[in-house]
């Protein structure tokens, strides 16, 4: 029997698959939300480092499969032009995901709730940062340190790139590869940094690894259906229901 079936029910697990699949299918869909998605659902249940060590195969495998989708070519383009972000993101990642496990439930609760509700309160209204090429370096050291600390503790660095992208102006169509690129590699360090930190362990691994089936389906169905229905409309629900999840996530926190 898998180790990780004694720290859940049937029916949590089953809950976990679901919440995975959706995640899956809206990454497919409109390209982000998966680990957001899954923090905030399964965290209304789930213990928290049991949910922080189910995002990562799955985080790590959807990733690398959205570089290989947006071709190396332009992967490699992104990661020259963008390195400084990306080296700030990957180190601290590493760093954060050592403080994990010394952070009490309740207070994971608020870490894993607040950026979930502030980052997606920050697209839902559709603020954006502008910086001119004089701060553009300073910027980037700033956002690096900051998206890899989110990335580390609460496994979500996607928002801040989002924004970080947006602030520099960067082509839509180049978006894509330049997410990927960062995403793959955050998600490389976020398994290094648990496997160290211990969260990812001989009981959590076979939980993680399981979840990249759900994962995979939703987000075939999310590459196949996302087309068919209005993309905004979808990504502003999204955001809502994301928004009341984090929301609960912190009440949890607060309330103990």
């Amino acid at each position: 029997m898998p180790e990780f079936l004694s720290m859940l029910t049937p029916a949590l697990f089953i809950f976990a698959c679901c919440v995975t699949m959706l995640g899956g299918f809206v990454k497919g869909a409109v390209g982000f939300a998966m680990p957001l998605i899954m923090i905030s659902g399964m965290g209304i249940f789930i213990a928290p480092e049991l949910v922080v060590a189910g995002i990562i195969i799955p985080i790590v495998t959807t990733n690398f499969l959205q570089v290989a989708r947006a071709g190396l070519g332009p992967a490699r383009a992104a990661l020259e032009e963008h390195w400084r972000y990306v080296l700030l993101v990957c180190i601290m990642i590493l760093v954060a995901a050592q403080f994990v496990r010394r952070i009490p439930a309740d207070t994971m609760f608020i870490v894993l709730g607040v950026p979930v509700v502030v980052l997606c309160l920050i697209q839902l209204v559709g603020w954006r940062p502008q910086i001119t090429p004089r701060w553009r370096r300073p910027f980037e050291w700033v956002a690096g340190t900051l998206s890899g600390i989110l990335g580390g503790l609460a496994g979500t660095w996607g928002p801040p790139t989002v924004l970080y992208l947006l602030a520099l102006n960067t082509p839509r169509e180049r978006q894509m590869a330049v997410q990927g690129v960062i995403y793959g590699l955050g998600s490389v360090m976020l398994l290094a940094g648990h496997l160290k930190s211990g969260i990812l362990n001989a009981e959590t691994w076979g939980f993680s690894a399981i979840l990249v089936v759900p994962a995979l389906i939703g987000m075939w169905l999310g590459f196949k259906l996302g087309d068919r229905f209005d993309q905004e409309r979808f990504r502003r629900i999204t955001l809502l229901v994301l928004i009341i999840a984090g929301a609960n996530l912190i009440r949890r926190g607060v309330m103990g």
